[in-house]
């Protein structure tokens, strides 16, 4: 919520918010490709209802969100703006029993978290849902075409007369993710019927022991570019808002001749021999998890014990929350130890100790935050990845964990770095010279160009309506 603000009316929109509500009621299968910040969520409530109180074309609307999302960001966001006020929400979360009831209520708008998708389709078995428009938040947590979630959705899509999808990054990864996400909006009418037609029409399988592993064929990106523009929107918030300036800062850190040593030798045998329990890798991909937790400090051992190899990237994190000289501190952290560590460095949040490092995990820690109460906050990316603002409560982000996921790491970036931020935002990278920090640096850049390319090529291009009336 913004800090003593009167309800917003829907004049208080922007004309690229204008263009998109338009887009949604004028097309029943469409997504925003929209930036963190940007909106998403008041232009999907407002063209809601508009469908619902002005052209009559839906009755009740299912969203489904990331958790906290649902039980947070969408009621905050009727609560904000004067033309929502006749929406009523059910949170159809908690326990079963508390879903029953909520579904019971009387609303029409019903958000559910998407963990709980599969069980809303088993509890209208052999009955049509009572939904007529299914929103999807973070359309990009669909891009699994074998996941349960997706699997039930996908056997209800054709009783919603109209779905729409909202995300900031619709190919975190490749674009690849794209088909399930545009399946559960046409059907498979552009991007064909089945995962592996997709993959069969426009990639190639270089390698025969890596079948995984796909890559475009020639022209190939364009034409999915070409099939899916005519229903899906991309905007920059750059392009559209006066985003806060946004300084990023690699902070390198080097480790002693004992720390690299020990690295190496990790990197080399995929082992760490200890008396009473090893650290071991038994594949590439537990060893590069492996290898990110020592860069960090510390690794799990075959008996889950903790064991600290170096203080690194606490002693830069002691150095970041000095010079911040009592600015509020946002810590990304990856591992459970790291939050250990970072709260036995700098002490755990307490009522006798409120200047503690406080997990962000409920409504109430959002709230505090949000309000300044807080110095230094840590989350999973995963925790605080979709939907939240939190803007308000400080500037100033520390990665002391890096993770592969562009799609978390951008969301979490735009937990700060959004519409409403009043100061400078700076984002510091602890990286560790010479380790896997390094390449995760460079794959995130790698997908971030390559998920760019995407939303340039699906780029709306929007007229000042206000000035032209067009």
């Amino acid at each position: 919520m913004i800090e003593n603000e009167k309800l917003l009316m829907e004049d208080s929109l922007h004309d690229y918010q204008r263009f998109c509500v338009t887009f949604l009621e004028e097309h029943p299968q469409g997504a925003l490709f929209l930036d963190c910040g940007l909106g998403k969520t008041v232009i999907a409530l407002t063209a809601i209802a508009h469908l619902l109180y002005d052209s009559y074309e839906v009755s009740r609307v299912l969203i489904i969100a990331p958790l906290r999302v649902a039980r947070d960001t969408w009621a905050a966001e009727l609560e904000k703006w004067e033309h929502l006020k006749g929406l009523t929400l059910e949170r159809v979360i908690g326990s079963e029993k508390e879903r029953i009831a909520a579904l019971a209520r009387n609303a029409v708008l019903y958000v559910i978290n998407r963990e709980n998708v599969e069980w809303l389709v088993k509890h209208y078995a052999g009955r049509r849902l009572p939904f007529d428009m299914l929103v999807i938040d973070e359309l990009s947590s669909f891009k699994n075409s074998h996941a349960k979630r997706f699997l039930a959705l996908k056997r209800v899509l054709g009783q919603f007369t109209r779905v729409v999808g909202l995300t900031g990054t619709p190919a975190p990864n490749g674009l690849e993710d794209l088909w399930p996400q545009v399946f559960l909006l046409d059907r498979g009418v552009r991007l064909g019927r089945t995962m592996k037609s997709y993959l069969d029409m426009f990639f190639t399988t270089p390698n025969s022991w890596l079948p995984y592993k796909h890559e475009l064929k020639p022209g190939a990106e364009e034409e999915i570019y070409k099939r899916i523009g005519d229903i899906c929107v991309s905007m920059k918030a750059s392009d559209h808002i006066q985003m806060p300036e946004r300084v990023d800062n690699i902070v390198e850190l080097t480790l002693s001749a004992r720390e690299e040593k020990l690295y190496r030798q990790m990197e080399r045998d995929m082992l760490l021999p200890y008396a009473d329990g090893d650290i071991l890798a038994i594949n590439a991909a537990t060893l590069a998890g492996k290898l990110l937790q020592l860069a960090n400090g510390a690794c799990y051992d075959e008996n889950h014990n903790v064991r600290v190899i170096h203080q690194r990237k606490l002693d830069a994190l002691e150095d970041l929350i000095e010079a911040a000289n009592g600015k509020p501190v946002l810590v990304m952290y990856s591992y459970q130890h790291d939050l250990a560590r970072i709260q036995e460095r700098f002490g755990k949040y307490g009522p006798d100790h409120p200047e503690g490092v406080r997990e962000l995990k409920t409504a109430q820690d959002m709230e505090d935050w949000n309000a300044g109460r807080i110095l230094i906050a840590a989350t999973q990316p995963a925790a605080t990845g979709h939907g939240l603002n939190l803007q308000h409560g400080g500037s100033t982000i520390v990665w002391f964990g890096l993770n592969w996921s562009l799609e978390l790491y951008e969301q979490a970036n735009a937990r700060l770095w959004r519409q409403g931020q009043k100061d400078t935002v700076v984002i510091h990278h602890l990286v560790v010279k010479g380790t896997m920090d390094e390449q995760v640096m460079q794959a995130l850049k790698d997908k971030a160009a390559d998920q760019n390319a995407l939303l340039a090529a699906v780029k709306a291009r929007i007229k000042n309506t206000r000035t032209t009336g067009k």
